[in-house]
């Protein structure tokens, strides 16, 4: 996967949500609306979102350092994970507080009432075109993987982040229009503040859901097991030059780069002219065989008797 992965849909969403965020706040300038509120500060939220992911794109691709001597590809992970802290505070916990705050002062729509109302129209149309973007990004990638599984298993976290972003955005702004509709019918701003709750939850669900998918990567996750399965076969090989694993270890030093640790068997009868081929005819079959950059250390070893091969 190319470092630059997602920037297409990423550029596309914050296109969108910088002009969807001009016409919330005029709406709610004209009306009062506190869905209408909620919503422009959650466009406010998803703008400095994706302007947060492209810069840990720009910044992750700077080369290794003597200090950071595996490079900083990580350093997507932690703006990534700056989105969802984000999402959560100046997205879902402000619509909370407008909700309540509301819900105490119920205030109708008397003024402008077709206004909210077209522009979540508008809103829900542009949101839209933004996620079929992503969707259509999401899949040159994952293939026939399903969408759930993809968002979960993804090591990249652009365009997961941004599909979700999109859809809790979709969904918030369908309430925001029942909100506003109820509201315009019974002339009770209390609806309006159910609708910003509404947006709220919606909002932090999210935030800690990719507060906990992003900060398991920041931890340090490793293959996923599709990797996992080509690393042992081309470990494996075919011919005498094939490895006879102890153990396997992996780990994502970014979306795209990888680590790859393992330890063979050998016996003492080997010369170390016959392990070194072996060791670089495996790592010429491990990167042929994965499209990720990989950092790779393999160690012969004579195991003690007995011993059982450890590769999870």
């Amino acid at each position: 996967m190319a470092s630059h992965s997602g920037t297409k849909a990423i550029v596309a969403a914050l296109v969108a949500n910088l002009g969807i965020a001009m016409t919330k706040f005029l709406a709610w300038f004209l009306t009062g609306s506190s869905s209408m509120l909620a919503e422009g500060i959650h466009s406010v939220a998803d703008s400095s979102n994706q302007l947060l992911l492209l810069i840990g794109q720009k910044r992750g691709q700077r080369q290794p350092t003597k200090l950071h001597q595996f490079g900083y590809a990580r350093v997507r992970y932690i703006y990534a994970f700056l989105v969802s802290i984000i999402l959560f505070t100046l997205g879902g916990l402000f619509a909370l507080y407008e909700a309540w705050h509301k819900f105490r002062h119920p205030e109708a729509i008397t003024a402008w009432h077709w206004v909210p109302v077209a522009v979540l129209v508008i809103a829900i149309v542009l949101e839209g075109r933004s996620f079929l973007i992503a969707l259509t990004e999401s899949k040159k990638i994952r293939g026939s993987q399903s969408l759930t599984s993809y968002v979960r298993t993804s090591r990249a976290p652009e365009i997961p982040v941004i599909l979700l972003e999109d859809a809790a955005a979709l969904i918030g702004l369908v309430i925001a229009l029942f909100g506003v509709a109820m509201t315009l019918v019974t002339a009770d701003g209390r609806w309006d503040a159910v609708g910003s709750a509404a947006i709220g939850f919606v909002l932090v669900a999210v935030a800690l859901f990719l507060a906990s998918e992003i900060g398991s990567m920041l931890v340090g996750e490793s293959a996923s097991d599709d990797v996992m399965k080509t690393i042992t076969e081309a470990l494996a090989g075919d011919g005498r030059d094939s490895l006879d694993l102890i153990n396997l270890r992996t780990l994502h030093l970014g979306p795209d780069q990888l680590l790859i640790a393992a330890k063979f068997k050998t016996t003492e009868h080997v010369s170390g002219e016959q392990i070194a081929a072996t060791i670089n005819a495996a790592e010429v079959r491990i990167r042929a065989a994965v499209r990720h950059q990989c950092v790779i250390y393999l160690e012969p070893d004579i195991p003690a008797s007995g011993s059982q091969p450890n590769t999870y």
